[in-house]
């Protein structure tokens, strides 16, 4: 009776260590599939241009600073709308279907992708306002699929800036592209702000690269000095601006850093390539587990005075004292 009392209990024993051993070794191989997982990343870049270029290279350099490197831990699906509004959807559906999670750029490509997507988590950035753009509930808790970085920068301090280097002006005019929701935010945020501090302000919109030669070449004959926003379609055509900024003797301002070394004069912006990285480590929080509805949207970390000083010299602007108050 004791020797069929002590083997049972030899035979509870083994089960016990057996079953333990089992959910050690299934714990460790849950944890290898983790640690060795492949993640893939969709990329929608709205177009080609300095700043959303920058943005999406500091991202995929952070995400590879972490250990997530292109074709070991990392697959990377690269698509360009080209600014087509077309292309956006059907690219949009695309990349929700085959990636883990999305990263937009610019603020029409995070529009179209919170259409299609209904699991898949969004990272964004270089969007200006994501509240007015519909893409999150509250600043602080997103509350859906979408979270990320706003690219803006206080545009008090550009005025001041142009005050500074251009104190004789009384007209300012504004610049922007009607169809982008980033750009109207800013335009009513700068005509405001302008009038505030006793400018005239003449607000010009445009709806396509071909008219911005002709709208700037208007509005420099009326202005003292221009204001951009940050603009994909300003953007991409800042160099023909600068051109222009030159010949007419019109000072450019505003928009972001890269935007101000394709042609404008000065900017206190935006760091696209810092914002990149910004988005990254927000990207890999999620990744590794975090909830999108709860991670809190990002302002940028880096905003500078920056300023173009070959555009400065060829304006015959002296840009040695200008300083930004705290």
């Amino acid at each position: 009776m004791m020797k069929t009392k002590f083997m049972k209990k030899i035979a509870a024993i083994s089960l016990v260590s057996v079953g333990i051993l089992t959910l050690v070794a299934c714990s460790s191989a849950s944890s290898d599939k983790s640690s060795s997982e492949t993640v893939k990343v969709g990329i929608l870049q709205y177009m080609e241009h300095e700043s959303l270029t920058a943005a999406r290279e500091g991202f995929v350099a952070e995400l590879e600073a972490n250990g997530y490197k292109e074709g070991e831990k990392l697959v990377l699906d690269y698509q360009n709308a080209q600014g087509d509004q077309a292309n956006l959807q059907t690219i949009s559906e695309q990349l929700i279907d085959g990636n883990d999670i999305v990263l937009a750029i610019a603020t029409p490509a995070a529009q179209s992708l919170a259409t299609v997507s209904t699991e898949t988590p969004i990272l964004f950035t270089a969007v200006t306002d994501p509240l007015s753009a519909d893409l999150v509930e509250s600043i602080e808790k997103p509350g859906g699929l979408l979270t990320g970085t706003s690219d803006q920068a206080p545009i008090d301090k550009q005025v001041e800036l142009l005050g500074q280097a251009v104190p004789d002006a009384k007209t300012v005019g504004i610049l922007y592209t009607t169809s982008e929701r980033n750009s109207e935010v800013q335009v009513e945020q700068a005509k405001q702000l302008f009038e505030k501090a006793g400018y005239n302000v003449v607000v010009k919109g445009i709806t396509s690269t071909n008219e911005v030669q002709d709208a700037t070449t208007s509005l420099m004959k009326d202005v003292d000095a221009i204001f951009v926003p940050t603009d994909n379609t300003i953007a991409s055509t800042m160099t023909l601006i600068g051109e222009l900024s030159v010949e007419h003797q019109i000072p450019v301002i505003g928009g972001s850093t890269d935007m101000v070394d394709e042609g404008g004069l000065l900017t206190y912006g935006t760091n696209y390539e810092a914002l990149g990285h910004q988005t990254a480590k927000m990207a890999i929080k999620i990744i590794e587990g975090a909830d999108v509805s709860e991670t809190a949207v990002e302002y940028p970390e880096t905003v500078s005075l920056h300023v173009n000083e070959d555009i400065a010299k060829q304006l015959g602007i002296d840009t040695s004292k200008l300083s930004v108050s705290e």
